[in-house]
């Protein structure tokens, strides 16, 4: 059996060397949220010489905060000009902040009491609600990466919150010949999935934000399983061993979700920001992910 992880990389990070000798590694992702001391191309031609696929993953249309908000008396700035009914409710910190959304005004969010805590720039946001529409797809940094990827010959773009053709469309009149990863992570994202399969590129089950996404959580189980169905060389990504981002020894359950994936029939595994900021969590992360694949392979 052949796993292989997508690790995420910190752009400055002095131990990328040895993760991308890792033997189960097989792909380095760029996280454009990251701040850059110099420009993309700078970045790219550091990580690229890595000797790994480098992947570039543009945000599309995920929400996130803009600039920094102070509760009790909030408006949340977002990436984005939003529609959506309200008033509605809003989730911070991976979904387990719930706030109520009063009013929006293009990407104004007026909050009758957002979290208790400064509210900083970056944060995801997630509305999950029907009526939502979200105006725009890429980014303006989005597009400054796919431009300078363009001058220089790459390709390997993930893309997120993808919902309809037209997305990925989008980015290939930026980079006629991107290989596009299409990260799931909405209702109407999985829709696009059961519909499409792999003909726009192949799916990623981004599970960060499909978690708080689906209409119950327990629901992430048949999301999983309907996007490998639909692409059996799919992508499982975030939430993957986050234990280790805190303590040497992964938690028990860190375990049994990793083998329930390969369970399920995902072979490559992409680690999240969290898990990737220190050596020593990657590292065991890999180990464990190699490990557990081992355990699968021995019973065959």
């Amino acid at each position: 059996m052949k796993i292989q992880a997508i690790v995420t990389a910190p752009p400055y990070a002095p131990f990328l060397e040895e993760v991308a000798r890792h033997p189960v590694v097989g792909g380095l992702r760029l996280n454009t949220v990251m701040p850059l001391k110099e420009g993309p191309r700078e970045a790219l031609e550091r990580l690229g010489a890595l000797g790994q696929p480098l992947w570039v993953d543009l945000k599309g249309r995920q929400l996130r905060v803009v600039g920094a908000a102070i509760p009790p008396y909030t408006e949340v700035h977002l990436s984005h000009p939003i529609r959506v009914k309200t008033p509605v409710d809003a989730f911070f910190s991976d979904g387990t902040e719930c706030v109520r959304v009063a009013a929006v005004d293009g990407n104004r969010l007026i909050l009758e009491d957002g979290p208790r805590r400064l509210i900083g720039p970056g944060e995801g946001v997630n509305i999950v609600h029907p009526t939502l529409r979200v105006e725009g797809t890429l980014t303006e940094t989005d597009r400054a990466y796919l431009a300078v990827m363009r001058e220089m010959g790459l390709t390997r773009v993930m893309l997120s919150y993808v919902e309809s053709p037209t997305d990925v469309e989008e980015v290939r009149e930026l980079l006629p010949n991107a290989e596009v990863v299409l990260k799931i992570e909405s209702e109407r994202g999985l829709t696009f999935a059961r519909r499409y399969k792999a003909t726009y590129g192949h799916l990623m089950a981004a599970r960060g934000d499909l978690y708080i996404e689906v209409l119950r959580p327990h629901r992430i189980v048949s999301a999983l399983r309907d996007i490998v169905i639909a692409d059996p060389e799919a992508i499982v990504a975030s939430r993957i061993c986050d234990s280790l981002a805190y303590q040497a020894i992964p938690d028990s359950a860190d375990i049994g979700d990793v083998a329930f994936l390969i369970g399920l029939g995902y072979r490559t595994f992409m680690f999240g920001d969290k898990v990737c900021f220190r050596r020593d969590s990657i590292i065991e992360a890999l180990n464990l992910l190699e490990a557990v694949a081992g355990e699968f392979a021995d019973h065959e």
